[in-house]
């Protein structure tokens, strides 16, 4: 663990509220139960505009001027949430094409929340024009603290959209993207099936088409959307900053990855997440059934960490959590109540990983409409949830619990366009980037390793990349020859593959054949994906599952397959990894990398995970028994701070 410690900064608590949803009469003593509580923040109005403007034009601020003074006056920083997530009946009626097209080519319609296409110009302005009237309004607000923009980009699958308004954008992206249409079709390979485009207008959107469309044009669709989201954000976050000097932030969602959340957060003061380890252990972490059974009241023990590692990675490293689970959800396929302890657990984690704040999703549940069944800390009759106490015992230990960070010794590479190409091209059912990266990380924090998530922005200057002693980049289908110059040239070891550097941004195959690194000698001569029950043996122990690469290679045979092909090889601090691993043989590669480069691992019980802040170490128990660790018992659900 490096030693540049950032100074302690004291953190804080918080919860998301809705005036709007309750009697006036209420505000002023749930604020001063807040603060009672030990809470400092309070995220309001980012679902109200139907309320701020009933009609069109006809805007009513009296309630929200209320609201803030009330919260406010109490002690509370209030985070001013826009409302673009959540536009009203009426903006249909003005702009009936906003709303987004799924892939088979039906608008999304209006009666839940995010049905607006990004690609969408009337909508954009009308957003915009809605976040500089509220920053307006409240930019010199003593009791605005914060801005956020939105609420949760690409959730419910809203990232993509087949409308018309996004095809006419997509088309002006190509323009600008590839100047004229020769370059085009050369870049693409438009040989192929007599795919030639005359010009920009014929190009459509690459939804039903009889088989699967050219991959270039996959990728460039999602390229394209990807930079709509960002526009869409950038857009608010300029009017607000020309009226407020506060800070402005996005909530990003777990396992999100169509869009690309280290270019989006370059225009943001932080970043935050909404962290639901119940619901994503259901629904997101694509874990057996015999794992959901053993962690249900726990969530995974590495998905959260994951995110908080892969959040705080972006931009200048400021993160919050905004939405945290406080008890059972209503929108995964099953909602279990927590284990006792693990709100607390939960939240001290995301301290451990450096969050300023922490706010719990939601003040109170509410007894109406789509989300009646998601917990609060009080209940609907403002009776206390079981979380309550461990929120209240959680505020008492902060208070005097600074928290430093310091960089680890251990770098992980995630790219978000390598999650859309590796979902472009699979070349095996049910694999994901995203897969092999957390199966990676999972491997690190077993071996009771801290990591710093990274995106490949974040090295783009050798200093950063020689900070750490073992860089890993696993599956990064793409590498700029920047990118691929640093990471030849780390101080550090590097582990690269498998699919490392496979493709062009164009999504061809490149020669020289991939990886082409000029410190490692080594070539993919063929690929082959595996079905899930014919994994391949590994001399050592362990399996080859789904992918692995057939390599021409003289550097050092590090792994193999019981057959005799090579699986990791090195020269000098390079090394290849020419297959995707189960844990037992993640677990042996990664204690022998680390073992190459003097960081020492310390395997953790079943459920136990650890964090290294450079002045505390973190342990926490996910188990749903008690676990023997440094020479102290760790209850499940348990939190130990040495």
């Amino acid at each position: 663990m490096t030693t540049d410690l950032t100074p302690p900064t004291k953190p804080t608590l918080g919860t998301c509220y809705y005036p709007e949803q309750w009697p006036k009469e209420q505000w002023q003593n749930d604020a001063h139960q807040m603060v009672e509580l030990g809470l400092t923040w309070v995220r309001i109005a980012e679902f109200s505009w139907g309320v701020l403007e009933p009609t069109p034009g006809e805007l009513c601020w009296q309630w929200l001027d209320e609201a803030i003074d009330v919260l406010g006056q109490a002690g509370l920083k209030v985070v001013l949430g826009t409302p673009s997530a959540a536009p009203p009946r009426w903006m249909l009626d003005k702009w009936p094409d906003m709303l987004a097209t799924d892939n088979s080519g039906d608008a999304r319609k209006f009666g839940s929340r995010r049905h607006y296409c990004f690609s969408h110009l009337g909508y954009r302005e009308e957003s915009v024009r809605m976040a500089e009237l509220m920053a307006k309004r409240y930019g010199n607000n003593p009791y605005v603290q914060a801005w956020q923009v939105d609420n949760e980009y690409g959730c419910h699958d809203t990232t993509y959209s087949y409308s018309d308004a996004a095809k006419r954008g997509f088309r002006v992206w190509l323009q600008q993207y590839y100047a004229n249409i020769d370059v085009l079709n050369e870049a693409w390979g438009n040989v192929f099936w007599s795919m030639q485009y005359n010009n920009f207008e014929q190009i459509e959107l690459p939804n039903a088409t009889v088989t699967e469309a050219n991959p270039a044009h996959h990728m460039a669709y999602r390229r394209f959307s990807s930079d709509q989201v960002c526009d869409f954000n950038l857009a608010q976050v300029e009017a607000i900053k020309t009226f407020s000097k506060a800070p402005v932030s996005h909530n990003f969602m777990g396992r999100i990855t169509d869009f690309d959340h280290a270019a989006m957060a370059q225009n943001l003061d932080f970043v935050t997440w909404d962290s639901y380890p119940l619901g994503f252990l259901e629904d997101r972490v694509n874990a057996t059934s015999e794992h959901q059974r053993q962690y249900d009241r726990q969530g995974d023990p590495d998905f959260q960490a994951f995110h908080h590692d892969l959040y705080r990675g972006l931009g200048n490293g400021r993160w919050w959590v905004m939405e945290q689970q406080p008890g059972p959800v209503n929108w995964a396929p099953y909602n279990p109540a927590p284990l006792a302890g693990m709100v607390r657990l939960w939240s001290w984690e995301a301290l451990a990983h450096g969050a300023e704040a922490v706010c719990y999703f939601r003040w109170r549940q509410a007894p109406f409409a789509q989300e009646q069944m998601h917990s609060g800390l009080l209940r609907p009759d403002s009776s206390l949830a079981p979380c309550y106490a461990e929120i209240r015992q959680l505020a008492q230990e902060i208070e005097h619990f600074p928290i430093s960070k310091c960089k680890a010794d251990i770098a992980l590479v995630f790219d978000y366009t390598a999650q859309w190409a590796w979902e472009i091209q699979p070349h095996a059912a049910n694999t994901s980037y995203f897969d092999l990266v957390f199966d990676c990380y999972k491997a690190l924090r077993k071996q009771g390793l801290s990591v710093d998530v990274l995106p490949p922005s974040a090295l783009e200057t050798q200093k950063v990349c020689d900070q750490y002693k073992v860089l890993w980049a696993p599956g990064l289908m793409h590498m700029t020859k920047r990118l691929k110059d640093i990471l030849i040239h780390a101080k550090g070891h590097v582990v690269w593959g498998p699919r490392s550097a496979a493709k062009t941004k164009n999504m061809a195959i490149p020669v020289p054949l991939p990886p082409n690194i000029d410190s490692l000698k080594v070539t993919v001569q063929s690929c082959e994906s595996l079905r899930p029950d014919r994994p391949i043996a590994l001399h050592q122990g362990g399996c080859v599952i789904n992918y692995r690469e057939l390599l021409d290679t003289n550097a050092n045979v590090i792994e193999q397959t019981m057959d005799g092909e090579p699986v990791l090889v090195q020269q000098d601090k390079q090394l290849y990894l020419a297959a995707w691993l189960d844990q037992t043989g993640w677990q042996r590669v990664v204690k022998s990398v680390c073992g190459m480069a003097h960081v020492p691992t310390l395997e953790m019980p079943d459920g136990v995970r650890c964090r290294n802040t450079g002045t505390h170490l973190f342990w926490f128990n996910y188990d749903n028994k008690p676990h023997q660790v440094s020479e102290q018992l760790l209850e499940p659900g348990g939190v130990l701070i040495q």
